[in-house]
């Protein structure tokens, strides 16, 4: 009885495993295909049979179920040497986002491998990058043009993609460098040019500050020409003047003036207590201490 009993137990474990054997579960984002001793399972009309999410039977030991990552990937490239059509080298850093949209040509071209299939896609990319890159200059794919050469790799890529199965939904460059070598060397000529310009602008500035400045000297030489031109006139004027009140003043009374002319005299020759004056007592200059009348003893 009890070996009845654990033959029916081991019957019913076969059954339970030769069930789940034919069972098989593909979860989201990814896609199954049935291989039959190596080769893809097709259905009646002859296609190969691509399993989405769900669950699914198989015949088991004969069947084996392949599961693929269908969902988007990322592949990163860093440092890829480029050149350009200046024939300089440049470092480019990108990356592609891309995904499986038919799975049998997948798995034909690639046995299935993602490294494998991202390895063909790097060098399709790369050869897409030397031909956008070759014909632009380092300014062009640094400012000017760098999204059409993202869009024009996107396309070419799924061109050549299509022949793997992938589908590639996106190219960006990360990053464009110079090589340390070339760095140099770049760096350097722009340190020149930069100070040819500051060497020029320089001469310039001070050619115009020569000539401000010697404009400047002209006009001064001019006003000081012009106000001593003036001056002169002026004095003259006052001159002319000051003679013509004196002679109108000496012709209405000869005496007083010239009484007024020797007390402005001797106002200014007896101005300092310390003054001494050295002069003979008949002098003319003391006519009018020696006279009231000054001058009425000078024929004695």
């Amino acid at each position: 009885m009890k070996t009845i009993k654990g033959l029916e137990l081991g019957l019913l474990i076969c059954l339970i495993v030769a069930v789940l054997s034919c069972m098989f579960t593909v979860r989201e984002g990814e896609q199954v295909l049935l291989l039959r001793l190596g080769k893809i399972e097709v259905d009646e009309q002859g296609n190969p049979q691509v399993f989405q999410p769900g669950l699914h039977f198989k015949i088991p030991l004969i069947t084996q179920a392949r599961y693929f990552d269908v969902r988007l990937q990322t592949l990163a490239i860093e440092s890829s040497r480029i050149v350009t059509e200046e024939k300089k080298d440049v470092l480019v850093d990108y990356y592609i986002k891309w995904r499986v949209n038919n799975l049998p040509v997948y798995y034909t071209r690639t046995n299935g491998d993602r490294h494998e299939a991202e390895v063909l896609l790097e060098q399709q990319i790369n050869d897409g990058l030397r031909a956008q890159f070759g014909r632009r200059t380092i300014k062009e794919v640094v400012a000017n043009e760098r999204a059409d050469i993202m869009e024009s790799l996107r396309k070419k890529a799924n061109q050549n993609a299509a022949e793997l199965g992938i589908d590639v939904v996106d190219v960006r460059l990360k990053g464009i460098d110079l090589p340390d070598e070339v760095s140099a060397a770049v760096f350097d000529r722009m340190r020149a040019e930069r100070e040819r310009v500051a060497a020029e602008h320089r001469s310039e500035g001070k050619a115009q500050a020569e000539a401000i400045r010697a404009q400047s000297d002209a006009n001064v030489t001019v006003v000081l020409a012009k106000a001593k031109s003036e001056a002169i006139k002026l004095r003259g004027d006052g001159d002319a003047l000051a003679a013509k009140i004196y002679a109108e003043a000496y012709s209405r009374d000869p005496k007083f003036y010239s009484f007024y002319q020797s007390l402005l005299a001797y106002g200014s020759a007896f101005n300092n207590k310390k003054d001494v004056l050295v002069l003979s007592p008949d002098s003319q200059f003391f006519k009018y201490f020696n006279s009231m009348q000054g001058g009425a003893n000078e024929g004695k």
